[in-house]
């Protein structure tokens, strides 16, 4: 009986002591789920951009969609933000990013940028918040709004 208390409790004790690494590596993962997001956002705009052709009529321009998926299951940190903004309104070369909270820390923000494409981005009534769980979807249309410009809106 001594024996099954005792591993009972070095096995409590050894979980105790793990879990803070748990947590990191949970943290690390969702993370990098979340910078393969924002990629796939970035490719999806950059091939909008680079094999259409703007255009002033929005009903006829250019159009795809993006999802965007949160990561989720016991392997992902709980997000608590997740938002795709606009992080410069000037108009120069301006470009969306995807930021997010884990945890309950601090905001981080991953770019999404116009660097491969002559495009500018613009997050329409942005920011546009995203599910924490599960897919937003996201759409795309190449308009010309004094220069090529993907707008993006969120659809589901």
């Amino acid at each position: 009986m001594i024996r099954v208390v005792l591993t009972v409790l070095v096995a409590v004790a050894l979980l105790a002591v793990s879990m803070p690494a748990l947590e990191d590596a949970r943290t690390a993962t969702t993370a990098e789920q979340l910078g393969t997001e924002s990629d796939r956002v970035e490719r999806a705009i950059g091939g909008l951009a680079s094999g259409s052709m703007s255009v002033s009529d929005p009903s006829l321009a250019a159009r795809t969609t993006v999802t965007v998926r949160a990561p989720g299951g016991i392997t992902a940190a709980p997000i608590h933000r997740l938002a795709l903004i606009q992080p410069d309104r000037s108009g120069n070369g301006s470009g969306a990013a995807l930021r997010y909270r884990i945890d309950g820390r601090r905001d981080r923000t991953l770019p999404i940028g116009p660097d491969a494409t002559a495009a500018t981005v613009e997050v329409v009534d942005g920011p546009i918040a995203l599910r924490t769980r599960g897919e937003s979807h996201l759409k795309l249309r190449l308009v010309d709004d004094g220069g090529p410009t993907v707008k993006v809106e969120r659809v589901g």
